[in-house]
């Protein structure tokens, strides 16, 4: 269970520290939510008055996409510790398969508005991966928003040092990925799911009419039959299937509740409901990336 810290720069440390005193220890953030240094200067306080020592703590970050290709991988790795304070992160992973166009732009955009794409082979990002976690930057490598078919491409590299650990990916009962979960734990790779709660709405990456999954009419029936809200039975449907779960809240009440989910069950009739949700629904489609040979979604899983 982990406290994604994808919130405005001005909230991010107050959330950090308020997720580490409810008694979150997995803070899975990322460059591309431009709040490390907030998060990192949150979490060494958090060290200083005695809450919590860094090995308590397991911090996620992650490689962005304008930094795919091999010889930027490092320096990306240490310039987010570098704004952390940290000396390592304890999982690095691959934040999209798809690459942009290097620079500072978050999202390199042409004249006409259309975001540059690039052109790497992930097997060499990968191996520049490896190479990190060899200097001992990082515990730990992963992927995510990877299809079945690019981690089998990971997993059948020539020469593979080390195998993705987890791919997290977007997971939610409108999008339950079980075809994809079960390829994972049959490779022993730990699937990690973002949107566990629907998704935030932010109209650069979700469409404004996606509909809200803590309205579900069967979500709220089984909540309130467990006296329990719906987000809280949305991550606790996933702990019971053994998917790592992201919570993502920057309200002190909700960063509490998300993590009060592990003193109820939900009977085997409440996840048949829950799995019959499932619609292949995602919010997060990246369709700027559609037309790239890497873009995940092509696939069913």
């Amino acid at each position: 269970m982990s406290s994604t810290i994808w919130v405005p720069k001005s909230k991010a440390g107050e959330a950090t520290k308020v997720a580490v005193d409810v008694g979150f220890r997995h803070i899975d953030a990322a460059y591309a939510y431009q709040n490390e240094e907030e998060v990192g200067k949150a979490l060494r306080e958090k060290m200083a008055d005695g809450t919590v020592k860094r090995e308590d703590i397991f911090y996620t970050t992650k490689l962005w996409n304008t930094f795919l290709r091999p010889e930027l991988v490092r320096p990306a790795l240490e310039r987010s510790l570098k704004k952390l304070g940290l000396d390592y992160v304890d999982l690095f992973i691959i934040h999209w398969p798809v690459p942009m166009k290097p620079g500072e732009d978050l999202l390199p955009k042409d004249a006409s508005g259309q975001v540059i794409l690039d052109t790497v082979d992930l097997r060499d990002t990968w191996e520049a991966l490896e190479k990190c976690k060899d200097a001992g930057l990082t515990m730990s490598i992963g992927v995510s928003n990877f299809n079945h078919k690019q981690l089998e491409m990971i997993l059948n590299k020539p020469g593979l040092k080390y195998k993705p650990v987890c791919n997290q990916v977007e997971c939610h009962p409108y999008l339950n990925q079980s075809k994809l979960l079960e390829f994972c734990k049959s490779k022993d790779i730990v699937l990690v799911a973002y949107s566990a709660l629907g998704s935030q709405r932010d109209p650069n990456w979700v469409e404004k009419d996606s509909p809200y999954l803590l309205e579900d009419p069967i979500v709220k029936a089984i909540a309130k039959k467990h006296s329990r809200s719906p987000g809280q039975v949305a991550l606790r449907y996933q702990v019971q299937r053994g998917v790592v779960v992201l919570a993502k809240s920057f309200n002190e009440k909700r960063i509490k509740e998300n993590f009060q989910i592990f003193d109820f069950e939900l009977t085997p009739e409440d996840m048949k409901a829950i799995d019959g949700l499932n619609r292949n629904f995602r919010y997060a489609k990246l369709l700027f990336a559609a037309d790239h040979p890497n873009y995940p979604f092509s696939e069913e899983y």
